[in-house]
């Protein structure tokens, strides 16, 4: 009888400490645009709601595209639109409740491998202070528009009703 007793406990505790949302098996999947140009080409943010307590954010690719108008911006300066992606990077996690410390892994594309000094002072400046997030670095013969020369893609993590 205490086994079963046992049991029955930790069907309650497991229970009782699972959210409310979580328990009813539905998952919120949201998609979002912030900037005019990529409206009817992509999804800039998904946020994924329901799994756990966790409210799961994925950032498209981010570069050095104009938000109006999506031109490329410093076309022939790696380390200003590594700043200005990563700027961007951070307004995009503020408007849905993250921060760059809630990031749990990056994946950067560079055109060109000799950028990886300039890469790493962009992302020292960024993350001053804060433990970096899992990363990847990968080159790739070009990125979505000419003069892209640095793109980062994130995921973060934050409580669900942030």
């Amino acid at each position: 009888m205490s086994r079963l007793r046992s049991l029955f406990l930790l069907l309650v505790l497991a229970l009782v400490g699972t959210p409310a949302h979580a328990q009813d098996g539905k998952i919120a999947i949201e998609k979002f645009n912030h900037s005019e140009w990529t409206k009817g080409i992509f999804s800039e943010v998904v946020t994924v709601t329901g799994i756990g307590n966790a409210k799961m954010i994925y950032l498209a690719g981010v570069g050095a595209e104009d938000e109006k108008d999506g031109s490329v911006r410093h076309k022939d300066d790696f380390l200003a639109q590594c700043r200005l992606g990563w700027e961007k990077v951070g307004k995009l996690l503020k408007e849905h409740g993250a921060t760059v410390s809630d990031i749990v892994k990056a994946t950067t594309y560079v055109t060109d491998m000799r950028y990886r000094d300039e890469m790493r002072k962009c992302r020292t400046e960024v993350f001053s202070g804060k433990p970096l997030p899992p990363h990847t670095l990968l080159q790739v013969v070009a990125l979505a528009r000419p003069g892209m020369m640095f793109e980062v893609d994130v995921v973060a993590a934050v409580p669900a009703g942030k």
